[in-house]
């Protein structure tokens, strides 16, 4: 199998080439976020408030990376369980997310905004957080550090591995 390079920001461009089963190695940024991250990040759309970060053309690994050991990037960041952003995903989609990156299905809602928005869902390996970590090479503080491992991060990553679920 073949496997496509992604360099982030993403678009639709790059997304009407993906296909559900793709392998994909994706360099550049993305957003780290978990349910709390994205309850507030609703909270400030429905307020019409600034968002810490911009979502267009961005990707959210739903993800709560455990403490960084001394001298290193990051601790374990492998993916969390995607169907509990749900509630919270097409709100995002809407307003110019174009991708995430978690495990597990997706409700048949979410299925629905993702191809209505031309965005993709893909899915990384889940109980390898300590493999997936060395693909990060830098990760910061973005919002909401009263939330530990569930504030939201940006992160440089060069060639995460991912598969396409959804587009």
């Amino acid at each position: 199998m073949d496997t496509s390079k992604i360099t982030t920001p993403i678009n639709e461009k790059v997304i009407k080439n993906l296909n559900p089963g793709d392998k994909v190695e994706i360099t550049g940024t993305f957003y780290i976020a978990r349910d709390q991250a994205h309850k507030k990040l609703i909270e400030l759309i429905k307020k019409g408030k600034k968002l810490p970060f911009p979502l267009e053309g961005q990707i959210i690994y739903y993800c709560g990376p455990t403490p960084a050991r001394k001298g290193e990037i990051i601790g374990s960041a492998g993916p969390t369980t995607s169907k509990r952003m749900d509630p919270f995903t097409e709100i995002l989609l809407e307003h110019g997310l174009k991708g995430t990156i978690g495990k597990g299905t997706r409700s048949k809602e979410v299925t629905n905004a993702i191809k209505k928005h031309k965005a993709v869902y893909f899915v990384t390996y889940g109980g390898a957080g300590a493999y997936l970590r060395q693909f990060i090479t830098k990760n910061e503080l973005v919002a909401y550090p009263e939330l530990g491992p569930e504030a939201i991060r940006k992160i440089t990553v060069k060639d995460f591995p991912a598969y396409v679920g959804i587009v």
